[in-house]
């Protein structure tokens, strides 16, 4: 049926280049637990030799003083060339700028340590090929970098500060030249020749392996990141495990999986600026000429507290987006606007299908449930004019999902000519909703055992 209106009234991996075209429809879960079963099994986390790289022994010294850099460059380097281990951060406080992985090297943070990021941008060069936003271009390195490489980690229960405030990184968000990398995006100026840095105010992320694989990332703490924590882009088998985001800037994303297959996110706390986890696949041009899925993705065990959304799906995401399975997390706060969130447009475009949201509790949020629109703003109109690439959205489930306050359960809004399609919802309950669902061009919604407010809902 079609609602309108308002009611309620390389290989997978391609460390080459690309993972080959993304076909739509491909794969469908007909299953999910088995599924996301399927999906477990493929993953499995790095391992490491059993030696022990100090960083003190390399010249590192504590106190905001003293810049450890060198000696974790070499730390790194030393493990690297004994066949890997672990680098070993011990309690106290120590400095560095950017820290670049290398394969079979697990940074561990000790409980007690905190490892402090510079704030200044030199300590970030030479510039690095990057993901900005969801576009590739030359920049600034990320915090914590690791380019081409298989089998890294960072672990341990200490802290990881960003250091970003008001003053440092956050403020380079009104000056940022985003519209101008986005501009040689579509325009398809080779990734070598988009070249930012000093005088551009692209914000680095904190940590970003890239065309790499066997990744994990366990017990640390961050917080005051300049811009995303955690985006593995174009990887494979990834595990994000007991990682718990304390960090309030803009656009301060607690997990982005880019344009990457067979990733796991468990039993982390994420308290944000923006989306606790956003799920992407690049963005307009530059994500069609990669053209590569973010894909079997699990998500389960999570607390969500403040930010955008709870898991998000988009906006960047004209690679597609399938098999995305999110479970058993709680989702509670007055300041998290919308608990799931499929978002798009019509110069994003792309495929999102096959996702799953299941035994979701949610406490309160102050927008939405579950919302699934083609009006990410970037200049669509009610009719969807605007960009030339009408977004696929389809087959989306939420079962066994409870809320107990929101503004609406659901807001749902698709095109006239191009509709949502295939969205279930199957035992599920949400209460104290301020308004009624909005639900504009939704082909085959299908509601099981469902009440809003105590009545079922239809």
């Amino acid at each position: 049926m079609t609602r309108r209106g308002f009611l309620g009234a390389a290989a997978a991996l391609q460390v080459g280049r690309r993972l080959g075209a993304y076909q739509a429809g491909a794969y469908p879960a007909k299953d999910p637990a088995r599924e996301m079963a399927a999906v477990l099994k493929r993953i499995k986390a790095p391992k490491f030799a059993n030696r022990v790289f100090d960083i003190t022994r390399y010249g590192a010294k504590q106190g905001s003083s003293n810049d450890s850099t060198e000696a974790i460059r070499k730390a790194i380097e030393a493990c690297a060339a004994a066949g890997g281990g672990r680098v070993v951060v011990p309690a106290g406080e120590f400095s560095t700028g950017a820290v670049h992985l290398k394969s079979h090297v697990n940074l561990h943070v000790e409980q007690g340590a905190t490892l402090f990021f510079s704030t200044d941008p030199k300590q970030y060069l030479p510039l690095v090929y990057t993901r900005f936003e969801g576009t590739e271009c030359m920049n600034y390195s990320p915090l914590i970098y690791a380019w081409e490489q298989t089998g890294i980690a960072v672990t341990g229960l200490g802290m990881l500060d960003g250091q970003a405030d008001q003053t440092h990184w956050w403020d380079w968000r009104a000056r940022a030249s985003s519209r101008e990398l986005v501009g040689m995006g579509e325009k398809d100026v080779p990734v070598e020749q988009r070249v930012f840095g000093e005088g551009k105010f692209l914000r680095p992320n904190f940590f970003q392996p890239y065309r790499s694989a066997n990744i994990l990332i366990e017990g640390v703490s961050i917080r005051n990141s300049p811009m995303w924590e955690l985006n593995p882009v174009l990887c494979r088998n990834v595990t994000v495990r007991g990682v718990k985001i304390q960090s309030h800037g803009p656009n301060n994303d607690g997990c982005d999986p880019e344009s990457s297959k067979d990733v796991l996110v468990e039993q982390c706390v994420f308290d944000t600026g923006d989306d606790c986890i956003a799920i992407k696949s690049g963005r307009n041009r530059d994500g069609r000429r990669i053209n590569v899925p973010a894909e079997n993705i699990v998500v389960r065990d999570c607390t969500m507290k403040d930010g955008h959304g709870g898991v998000s799906l988009g906006s960047e995401g004209s690679g597609g987006i399938r098999n995305i399975f999110v479970d058993r997390c709680r989702m509670d706060s007055p300041h998290l606007n919308y608990a799931m969130r499929i978002k798009t447009n019509t110069f994003r475009g792309g495929v999102t299908e096959n996702v799953y949201f299941t035994n979701i509790t949610v406490g309160q949020v102050s927008d939405s449930v579950l919302e699934v629109t083609y009006f990410y703003p970037e200049g669509d109109d009610r009719e969807g004019r605007g960009g030339p690439f009408k977004p696929v959205i389809r087959n989306a489930t939420l079962e066994n999902v409870t809320s107990q306050k929101s503004r609406r359960a659901l807001n749902l809004r698709g095109y006239d000519n191009a509709p949502i399609t295939g969205i279930r919802l199957e035992h599920c309950s949400f209460d104290n909703c301020a308004e009624g669902n909005v639900i504009e061009h939704v082909d085959g919604l299908q509601i099981e055992d469902v009440k809003r407010n105590g009545q079922p809902m239809e």
